[in-house]
C-alpha cells in the first residue's frame, strides 16, 4: 500500500489510512512550517524521520497515553524526589531544551528545520518546555505541544540522574491543576511505561483529541514559572 505525498496545502490523509507496518506511517513530504505542524497535531499526527530525509508523518495504532490518576512513581523515584537537588521551571529555556533533546542519540531526528518549526510554535504559545536546573545549569527537560487540554510530549533529555523523570512528575501535577486531561506519549517505550503510560486504540485517542482540543486550560498554566516537585 502506498502512502500519500503531501503537497503545498496543509491537508493530511485521515489517520485511519496509516500503514500497519511500519506502524502508523501515514504520509511523507511537505514542509515543517508552524501551520503544518499545528494542522498535524490537531489531527493526531506527528513528524518523525532521520536527518537528510523527507519528513515522515505518523499516527500509530495503538497510541501511548498517560491518563490522569495513573502516574506511577516507584519507591526509588519517590525517595529521590524527596531529596532531589533540582529546580524545575516552565518555559524558561525552550530553545535550550529542544537543543538538549536533539543531542541525545534518540533525538537525532530533531534537525535544525524542525527545531525552527517548534520554536515558531513556542512563539505562538502552542509549544512549551519544562526545564530542570542544578546549580544554575540546565541538566534535563522536556518539550511538547499543547492542544486544548491535551499535551503532546515530543522529547525529553537528562544529563543527571532522574532529571527528565523529575521534569515530567512536576509538570504532570502542574498540568492537571490547570485542567489538563490527557498526555499523549505517542509510542510506548520503557521510559514512559515506567511512569504509567499505556496503549489505547487510535480511534479512542482520536475521540479524546476531538473532545479535548475544544476545551481550554486555566489561565497561567504556561506563564514562565517555577514548579514544585
Amino acid at each position: 500500500m502506498l502512502i500519500a505525498q503531501l503537497d503545498n496545502s496543509y491537508e493530511f490523509p485521515h489517520p485511519d489510512t496509516a500503514l500497519a507496518e511500519p506502524n502508523g506511517l501515514l504520509a511523507f513530504g511537505g514542509d515543517l512550517s508552524a501551520e503544518r505542524l499545528k494542522t498535524a497535531y490537531r489531527k493526531g499526527i506527528f513528524p518523525w524521520f532521520s536527518p537528510n530525509e523527507l519528513p515522515l508523518w505518523w499516527s500509530p495504532d495503538p497510541r501511548a497515553v498517560l491518563i490522569p490518576g495513573e502516574l506511577h512513581t516507584g519507591r526509588t523515584l519517590r525517595r529521590f524526589i524527596r531529596k532531589h537537588p533540582y529546580q524545575i521551571t516552565v518555559n524558561y529555556a525552550f530553545e535550550q531544551v529542544v537543543y538538549g533533546c536533539a543531542q541525545r542519540q534518540e533525538g537525532t531526528w530533531i534537525g535544525s528545520d524542525i527545531q525552527l518549526g517548534y520554536q515558531t510554535l513556542h512563539q505562538e504559545g502552542l509549544a512549551h518546555s519544562v526545564e530542570v536546573w542544578h546549580k544554575q545549569q540546565l541538566v534535563g527537560g522536556l518539550y511538547g505541544v499543547n492542544i486544548g487540554t491535551l499535551f503532546c510530549g515530543e522529547s525529553m533529555f537528562s544529563k543527571m540522574e532522574n532529571a527528565s523523570k523529575c521534569a515530567f512528575v512536576a509538570f504532570y501535577h502542574h498540568f492537571l491543576r490547570h485542567g489538563g486531561q490527557l498526555f499523549d506519549c505517542q509510542v510506548l517505550n520503557h521510559h514512559t511505561e515506567s511512569l504509567g503510560a499505556k496503549n489505547i486504540p487510535r480511534k479512542e485517542f482520536l475521540r479524546h483529541l476531538d473532545q479535548y482540543q475544544k476545551q481550554s486550560l486555566q489561565a497561567g498554566c504556561w506563564d514562565a514559572q517555577a514548579l514544585e516537585l
